[in-house]
């Protein structure tokens, strides 16, 4: 995000990182929520730790130097006092966090009060406040009463260099099978994720004719067997270094789709990823999804109840027209050109920015 910014001539002076400072009465409490209680308490919720973010901010921050404080979350912002104008890019709001992920469920009524209490202080205060998904906007004008007219959504892009041409996916579509279905799968959770999905997915097609390998990276399936011979798992790989990057951008370059059957996700960037190279998403129709996938133009989405067999008819009918595969294809690229990149993001984040600079 912030190398995107800087590409388009931003300068920007980094505050951070911030250090945690848990009060030992909080941690006490967290210990007592979660012992006695069977409740989460989220430490960074806590006043104490919200208060010693803003003075690491203000202590760090050259005053003068700066135009805008510009922040990827509403935590640091939540007690910073500051004349400048306030700019948020954020892909959730807590009211859309609550009981969504596992770690924001079951929560203490104290982490609960205290988290809409900042949420509200901190979208009341801002003067731009973007999303990167309709869903994450309107959970902040639903929940929390702000101004609709200072809220705006703005795609995140794909977090993978791309400097490959519509010749290059042309190239890339055509020299996948046309007999064998590779599905893709990148994820750290397995279940949240939706990998079991992904699993009976792969061993119906299997069983319906379609011979389908299933690329698992990330997390290891949970299943209570051997893995099938339809399964390949990779493990984690890391795409800081050059092997890494080279390794997932030939999985995206072979794999016909990405399939990401998530029971919760914000703005999933691996789906932008996944468009760089022409793969078209297979995914469902929570949280933020639905502002990065569109249904035939950049893959398909699912509501979180549907059956495999849905998934399967889908993928039968896509793979056995592969002129219509070949042109879901081309057209998930486009996406990824016209609007699921961290330069186009960048361009009309800074288009807000400037707009308000001169207006304030």
């Amino acid at each position: 995000m912030a190398n995107a910014l800087q590409k388009q001539d931003i300068s920007v002076q980094y505050i951070g990182p911030l250090r945690d400072k848990p009060i030992f009465f909080n941690k006490l409490k967290k210990f007592f929520y979660q012992t006695f209680l069977r409740k989460r308490y989220l430490l960074d919720r806590s006043l104490p730790l919200l208060q010693g973010y803003a003075q690491q901010v203000n202590d760090l921050l050259t005053k003068d130097s700066v135009d805008v404080l510009f922040s990827p979350g509403t935590i640091p912002l939540a007690y910073l006092e500051s004349s400048k104008p306030l700019v948020l890019w954020n892909d959730c709001t807590f009211a859309g966090l609550v009981d969504f992920y596992a770690y924001t469920s079951n929560l203490c009524r104290e982490s609960i009060t205290t988290g809409h209490t900042v949420e509200k202080r901190v979208l009341e205060r801002v003067d731009l406040a973007i999303f990167s998904s309709d869903w994450a906007a309107n959970t902040a004008i639903e929940n929390y009463s702000i101004d609709p007219s200072k809220v705006k959504v703005v795609s995140y892009g794909a977090n993978l260099e791309c400097n490959r041409s519509l010749e290059d996916i042309k190239r890339f579509v055509s020299l996948r099978s046309r007999t064998k279905c590779q599905l893709l799968f990148i994820g750290v959770d397995w279940i949240r994720k939706g990998g079991d999905v992904a699993l009976a997915v792969t061993r119906r097609l299997n069983q319906l004719g379609l011979p389908t390998e299933l690329v698992v990276v990330g997390c290891k399936p949970e299943i209570d067997e051997p893995f099938p011979e339809f399964v390949k798992y990779l493990g984690f790989i890391k795409k800081a270094n050059p092997e890494g990057r080279i390794r997932l951008n030939n999985l995206m370059k072979t794999s016909h789709f990405l399939i990401l059957p998530s029971k919760a996700d914000c703005t999933p960037m691996v789906l932008c990823e996944a468009n760089s190279f022409g793969t078209p998403c297979l995914s469902t129709d929570v949280g933020g999804i639905p502002t990065t996938i569109k249904n035939n133009l950049n893959g398909k989405l699912f509501s979180e109840k549907a059956s495999v067999d849905e998934y399967c008819s889908y993928i039968v009918e896509i793979f056995s027209d592969y002129d219509r595969y070949d042109e879901l294809a081309l057209s998930s690229f486009r996406e990824y050109e016209s609007r699921l990149n961290w330069d186009t993001a960048a361009k009309t984040v800074k288009a807000l920015i400037s707009e308000l600079v001169t207006s304030s």
